[in-house]
């Protein structure tokens, strides 16, 4: 067992008072899960102040409390330790706990508004084919081997990162991929963490709710290529203007890669269907199994990426080109002839990401239907004008509820409809319940048709009023498309 002293090491430490030799059985920072001997880390969180809860934790049994503001009054047998920053301190310590567990992997994380769940899961499945024991902390799961841990959060807690770290030392891990969430990267949950390399994808309109601007929103991407160490590498995309702002203040190698600018790491799309893209990158030919240009885009980050990390490019290539990609990422299903996309794009540039490449892959003739709603709790500026771009690039729209968390879907939908230029009402429908307004593009839709159902992809559940009702929106749609369609 390691005692405070140990894991306090390379933690800004204001001041300590008592036994710094006090055993840690282990590290809280929610008090509820305070047991005898725990040490207690008080952080300032989004919604409550773990100061408040300082004294609850020492009546639970924690022997040790660190903080950034001291109680009025110190319990003399219990130690405290003052601390610059509670959150960072938190990350440190669990990488301390769990034996430094990063800095013995090859740890790549990857941020961005779109993409990192596709790039996170195709690098774990290229370097499962190069013959590595590889894991991953994602959005859709997270992996270590072959076993798969349901994911909460885009990126989890500091102490839950590295006990995942530390299981996938354990089972022999040589690689870890994450994604990392401007939330994540704000609140120090990577803290303590050693890194191999960072990847930038693009930044677009999302999390306004939390970051207030879309300037500190970019300054929390930022944060992590300005920490990054001299000997790791940076991967940003030169074809979003804010990827070269990432790269300003790194010591990392500087890298980059795109489609339309000369980089590092350059593809061009040769020819892009519904079966699949075919790519020129850097000079080489190859098929892969992914659509659309922003796929083109994440499979040259993961080219770079792993040419980054010592691999050889005509072997990832070749690897690459077997593999599928996210789950709930343009998922397809065909039935008499009617195509159904479910993706799990939730923002204004993901939508018009995949409705972009719907139109590129259409021949003329079909009609795009179009599934969208917005999540309750979140960014409302994004709703009418993602209600925008899908009535501008659909035949047929229908506007729906989305994970409404605590509030009424109705008012969510009366955003969405704020952004419907007027000429375009009459191919706008609004019905608020999800399985109807999915069973209502298929009815609308004919043969050779294609419903584009977007929001929730991977998603297994609809979040209402604080619970999370099971809904699948593959499940459904195939469901309904098979009773509507086969028996005709």
């Amino acid at each position: 067992m390691k005692t405070l002293k140990d894991i306090l090491y390379k933690v800004s430490l204001t001041s300590t008072t008592g036994d710094m030799e006090v055993e840690v059985k282990d590290i809280v920072f929610d008090s509820r899960k305070v047991g005898e001997g725990s040490v207690f880390v008080a952080v300032a969180g989004t919604q409550v102040d773990g100061h408040e809860f300082i004294a609850q934790a020492i009546q639970k049994g924690a022997k040790s409390i660190v903080c950034e503001a001291l109680p009025g009054e110190l319990n003399k047998e219990i130690t405290f330790v003052q601390v610059v920053d509670s959150a960072k301190a938190l990350g440190v310590m669990a990488s301390n706990y769990y034996g430094n567990p990063s800095s013995k992997l090859k740890v790549v994380a990857v941020t961005g508004t779109n993409g990192k769940t596709t790039c996170v899961t195709l690098l774990h499945k290229l370097f499962m084919e190069l013959g590595y024991v590889t894991g991953m902390l994602s959005t859709v799961e997270n992996k270590i081997n072959d076993a798969i841990i349901p994911s909460t959060h885009t990126t989890p807690d500091s102490v839950a990162i590295n006990q995942l770290m530390a299981g996938m030392v354990e089972k022999g891990c040589t690689h870890c991929f994450m994604e990392a969430s401007s939330h994540a990267i704000v609140q120090e949950r990577m803290a303590g963490l050693t890194l191999a390399g960072a990847v930038f994808t693009n930044i677009s309109h999302d999390h306004l709710d939390y970051h207030g601007t879309f300037d500190d929103y970019i300054k929390a991407k930022k944060k992590l290529f300005d920490e990054l160490p001299k000997d790791a590498f940076a991967l940003v995309n030169a074809d979003d203007k804010r990827g070269m702002v990432m790269m300003q203040n790194t010591k990392a190698n500087k890298h980059t890669y795109g489609l339309k600018y000369p980089t590092d790491f350059k593809a061009k799309v040769i020819s892009n269907t519904l079966q699949g893209l075919e790519l020129d990158i850097n000079g080489k030919q190859a098929w892969f199994r992914l659509i659309g240009e922003f796929n083109a885009y994440n499979i040259t980050s993961v080219l770079g990426s792993a040419v980054l990390l010592g691999e050889e490019e005509d072997e990832v290539l070749m690897q690459l080109s077997k593999i599928k990609g996210a789950n709930g990422r343009f998922d397809q299903l065909v039935v008499e002839g009617i195509t159904a996309i479910v993706d799990y794009a939730h923002t204004p540039d993901a939508l018009e990401n995949v409705l972009k490449t719907i139109q590129g892959v259409r021949t003329g003739g079909e009609k795009v239907i179009t599934v969208v709603g917005c999540g309750g709790n979140r960014d409302k500026a994004k709703r009418p004008v993602m209600a925008k771009i899908a009535t501008e690039m659909s035949e047929k729209v229908v506007l729906t509820s989305d994970n409404p968390r605590d509030e009424e879907p109705m008012d969510i939908l009366k955003d969405m409809e704020a952004g419907v230029n007027p000429v375009a009402f009459k191919k706008t429908l609004v019905i608020a319940d999800r399985r109807e307004a999915i069973k209502t593009a298929c009815v609308m839709a004919e043969k050779g048709d294609i419903i584009l159902i977007a929001g929730k992809g991977h998603e297994t559940y609809q979040e209402i009023k604080g619970v999370k009702h099971p809904f699948d929106d593959f499940q459904t749609v195939k469901e309904l498309m098979q009773l509507i369609h086969t028996n005709k």
